[in-house]
């Protein structure tokens, strides 16, 4: 059973008494490739954690086609990638087969699972070798591994190829191109808008914790409706200068032509 569409309502996240997602409403459907943008500080790895279950919400809700509660069926048909990958103390080969075990696949499929895998990602000489040795761009692309060999219905990516170099970020977005391709819906945060413009077939653009557009892809680069949303596109520099206290408190947006 399919666990999309994913929607969220209203969805709101407090720490230290600080709001830091705001009122988050949308919908994402089976099949796209949204691609969640905003400057740091804005709340994108926030929304990733709270839709795949990581974060209990201070209000609001995610829905998985209807379910509001995370069952064991829509916690094993998501993943997570995460922008520092967390490889255990094991080898390359053996990271994908614990992974599997957790999935509970026989044991008599698992290696030729995980070797399988490890072949689509350019990895399989460094099946033996211990994960945690690997570069940085390799760990990337065994924790892409990883999740992709559970064949996710859907994989949310946390800036998957930040701080690579460009050889590696193509090997990265091959990689997504690949298991979107086998139907897997990708839910990602990116700081790289030609990244965004190249993998993305919808976007989500968030500020402050608040979601202030959410359009196809070719819309948004083509022109935003939201003005701090066209000022970043056009490389503006965002900040906020707080108003004399009065009641309700209020922010005024300052933006600076880069």
């Amino acid at each position: 059973m399919s666990i999309l569409p994913l929607e969220v309502t209203n969805l709101c996240f407090e720490a230290r008494g600080k709001r830091l997602v705001k009122e988050a409403t949308f919908r994402i459907e089976a099949g796209s490739r949204t691609m969640i943008l905003g400057a740091n500080g804005a709340g994108k790895s926030l929304l990733l954690r709270l839709c795949h279950g990581l974060l209990d919400a201070s209000e609001g809700q995610v829905s998985w086609n209807g379910d509001v509660d995370f069952t064991d069926v829509s916690r094993k048909q998501q993943a997570m990638v995460f922008q520092r990958p967390v490889m255990l103390r094991r080898t390359a080969l053996a990271n994908i087969e614990y992974a599997l075990k957790l999935h509970h696949v026989d044991q008599t499929e698992r290696r030729e699972r995980a070797f399988a895998v490890l072949k689509k990602v350019g990895l399989a000489r460094l099946a033996d070798q211990p994960a945690r040795v690997l570069s940085y761009g390799e760990q990337q692309r065994l924790a892409m591994a990883r999740a992709w060999v559970i064949k996710p219905k859907v994989l949310f990516l946390d800036e998957p190829s930040a701080s690579l170099d460009p050889s590696a970020t193509h090997s990265i977005e091959e990689t997504i191109e690949a298991i979107a391709s086998e139907g897997t819906t990708i839910i990602m945060t990116t700081h790289d808008l030609g990244q965004a413009k190249r993998l993305g077939t919808d976007v989500m653009f968030i500020h402050r914790g608040r979601i202030l557009e959410q359009a196809r892809a070719a819309d948004f680069f083509s022109g935003p409706e939201n003005d701090l949303a066209q000022a970043f596109l056009r490389g503006d520099l965002l900040w906020w200068k707080r108003k004399k206290p009065y009641p309700g408190g209020g922010i005024d947006h300052q933006v600076s032509r880069g």
